[in-house]
């Protein structure tokens, strides 16, 4: 079964994010939002330069779309770490993976693309999986359960935005957008709760931000280059990251049952990419990707 070059890009994506989540677990004694002011500031940076080194002008011409980007992105991160620190790790997680549903959904409405009935079977499938792998607990207030999906409403929201972008703007444009957000927020929260990292925290603060980096740029390339329907669902192989790397690094353990929901998750996940690429392949006409000369 062919790999579409969507695939490939959301795969690369999936793992970078994964070792980022290490990262970020070897710093759960620093503020969730100092890191993510470490890793906007970075991800600042290197966009910036690169974009100028590619003479491509960093602010592009979508103004619109670009901020909604960054706002919807940087609002379903915040959200996201808020609801770690309040409900358990297996629940937060679980109601993220609710986003390549909501991405599926609000596609039909914002980028008029059709998702396929099999298809909500196969995103049901993995989505299944999650539960069964993660489990979620019943003893969680309400109101956290709600922030945890408006932030992956929100993520939905993001994801359609770097999707009508295809053609537009420069991968690179795309991704500045999103730490131009965050880092101020991130920046005034730290004013008040700054804790000084201390040895070794340098070090994962800048990988990071240097894999967080790499996970965006490979997102947004997936995004653009396949239909929403047909890459989302491959976000639900970080859960099998997460098992694996949780093993290795932190020596965590999982039961029996957890075998089946990642056979499910993979199940789904190879179920949806075998149907997209049976599928028959409509000519769509996209537009040069601007690349305008500071």
């Amino acid at each position: 079964m062919p790999i579409t070059q969507g695939a490939r890009y959301m795969l690369l994506s999936t793992l970078f994010f994964a070792l980022m989540n290490v990262c970020v677990k070897l710093l759960s004694h620093l503020p969730a939002l100092e890191i993510i002011l470490f890793r906007s500031g970075l991800s600042v940076l290197i966009s910036y330069f690169t974009l100028r080194a590619l003479r491509i002008r960093p602010w592009g011409s979508n103004h619109f779309l670009l901020v909604a980007r960054g706002t919807t992105g940087a609002l379903a991160l915040i959200l996201y770490f808020f609801t770690l620190q309040r409900m358990p790790l297996a629940t937060a997680v679980t109601i993220q993976y609710l986003a390549p549903i909501f991405t599926a959904i609000l596609g039909i409405f914002l980028v008029h693309e059709q998702v396929r009935p099999w298809q909500w079977v196969f995103f049901l499938l993995s989505f299944a999986g999650v539960l069964v792998v993660e489990g979620v607990s019943a003893d969680v207030d309400l109101r956290w359960v709600a922030l945890g999906v408006l932030s992956a409403v929100f993520s939905g929201f993001s994801y359609n935005s770097i999707r009508r972008l295809k053609g537009k703007e420069h991968p690179l444009v795309v991704v500045f957008y999103f730490p131009m957000v965050a880092l101020p927020i991130a920046g005034a929260y730290c004013l008040w709760n700054w804790v000084t990292p201390q040895g070794l925290d340098w070090l994962w603060l800048l990988l990071t931000g240097l894999l967080t980096q790499g996970a965006q740029v490979f997102m947004t390339k997936a995004y653009q280059a396949e239909k929403l329907s047909s890459v989302a669902n491959l976000n639900y192989l970080g859960i099998l990251y997460a098992l694996g790397l949780g093993f290795v690094f932190f020596g965590e353990t999982f039961q029996l049952s957890s075998y089946l929901g990642m056979a499910l998750v993979l199940l789904g996940v190879v179920l949806n990419t075998w149907y997209t690429a049976r599928q028959p392949q409509q000519a769509v006409t996209v537009a040069p990707t601007e690349e305008v000369v500071a």
